[in-house]
Parts: structure tokens; C-alpha cells; sequence
């Protein structure tokens, strides 16, 4: 299931200081979820964007509105 497969992600970066760094430069959500898929773990960028306000871990999932994005 793709929730499990980013929360295992999620787990991953807290203590990968150099993931946490690609993740945190990732422009989208999509781009994020490319990243993971290199490591083995598959789900969608909406599928990230779903988890928005929730924590896993140490880590809480933040949309960040980009201007000019529509909401």
C-alpha cells in the first residue's frame, strides 16, 4: 500500500541528513515522490500532498503554496 510505503519513507529521511536535504529542495510534491521511488518506495506526489499536516515521526508533512499556484 502506497501510505505505508511513505511513512516508511518518511522514517527513512529523519535520519538520513543528506535525503532530508533532497527532500527539502524538491520543487514539488512529484519531484519528492520521484526521489523516493530511486530508494524503492513508491507513492504519488498527491498522495504526499493527502498527508499534509500529519506527523510521522519526527517529521510533519508541510504544503508549501508557491506563488502564482492555484489553490
Amino acid at each position: 500500500m502506497a501510505l505505508d510505503q511513505l511513512e516508511a519513507f518518511l522514517q527513512k529521511m529523519q535520519g538520513d541528513s543528506a535525503l532530508k536535504s533532497q527532500v527539502l529542495a524538491a520543487a514539488t510534491a512529484d519531484d519528492v515522490a520521484r526521489i523516493a521511488l530511486k530508494l524503492g518506495y513508491e507513492f504519488s506526489g498527491d498522495e504526499l500532498l493527502r498527508m499534509s499536516g500529519k506527523k510521522v515521526g519526527k517529521v510533519t508533512v508541510q504544503k508549501i503554496a508557491t506563488p502564482g499556484e492555484y489553490n
